[in-house]
């Protein structure tokens, strides 16, 4: 999870002195922006963006905010506290401001956000059964999003024996698509020959590395990369190869509604991508007779 960074509320006043000093007119972008707004003292705040000549918010973060206040308003200029995109804080902080900690009513907490979304489909967040579910769904997004917190897994190597040949791993993965956040998974298929003056991997550890890569908003393609590159560094095999077969929620569930229809990405590095020697025909033999 982002590590948090809270704010004071010295930094606050100290970035909101260049604003106060204008004598403008500001108009507070809801809610970070109106509270920020509300402690500018020589400034004039407004709640008709109309009327003002300043637009002030208390953090651009992925920027969208203040693009659409640009794109809509061009002529007043897009002020803020804190901005994330000039690269003096890292994306990876969640800031924390004052009123958020002070006040906990008004913190922009994920169970607060869930609870929208609950009113946005036209349920009602306190009947008996939905109580809980914010709750619930903060506790599960720290558990299916532990590879942004997480160490990457250490690849555990033996150089006490010198296999020559193929060696192959099969298994499960669970992920979340980045475009629509709904599940895919499905099963792998990962191979690779250890050079034999070198080193080769602890049984468990493609597994963890899958899982580990997996968890995080991802594509399927991004992962087999992730997997393979991560293995690599660590082992130097004379080849890898991974497919990966997964069946994705955003095409099943919507869109394009096609049931039990896998998506299949395969990608092979070194002398299985050359299949030399027949090594690759020989994988992909072996996971035929596992399909």
């Amino acid at each position: 999870m982002p590590k948090k960074r809270y704010i004071t509320w010295a930094e606050v006043f100290t970035h909101l002195e260049p604003v106060d000093c204008l004598g403008a007119v500001v108009y507070g972008v809801p809610k970070g922006g109106m509270i920020a707004a509300g402690f500018l003292k020589n400034a004039t705040v407004t709640h008709d963006i109309h009327k003002a000549n300043i637009i002030l918010d208390d953090l651009i973060d992925s920027g969208k905010t203040r693009s659409m206040y640009e794109k809509v308003y061009p002529e007043k200029p897009f002020v803020t506290l804190f901005d994330k995109s000039d690269g003096s804080i890292s994306f990876d902080e969640w800031l924390v401001f004052p009123w958020e900690r002070d006040h906990p009513a008004g913190e922009d907490t994920i169970q607060q956000n869930v609870t929208r979304q609950l009113q946005y489909i036209g349920e009602d967040p306190n009947r008996q059964g939905l109580r809980d579910t914010p709750k619930r769904i903060e506790k599960m997004y720290k558990e299916l999003f532990r590879g942004y917190s997480e160490e990457p897994p250490v690849i555990t190597c033996f150089s006490d024996e010198s296999p020559r040949g193929l060696i192959t791993d099969k298994g499960y993965f669970f992920s979340m698509c980045e475009h629509h956040m709904i599940p895919f998974f499905g099963h792998y298929y990962f191979g690779y020959i250890p050079d034999p003056n070198g080193v080769y991997l602890g049984a468990s550890k493609p597994g963890r590395t899958v899982d580990y890569f997996a968890a995080r908003l991802q594509t399927q393609e991004r992962l087999v990369k992730n997997v393979l590159d991560h293995i690599e560094a660590a082992v130097k095999p004379l080849g890898s190869i991974l497919l990966m077969s997964g069946r994705h929620l955003c095409k099943e569930m919507r869109g394009l509604k096609k049931w039990d229809s896998p998506f299949e990405v395969i990608e092979a590095r070194g002398i299985l991508l050359e299949n030399k020697g027949g090594c690759k025909d020989e994988f992909m033999a072996r996971l035929a007779s596992r399909i």
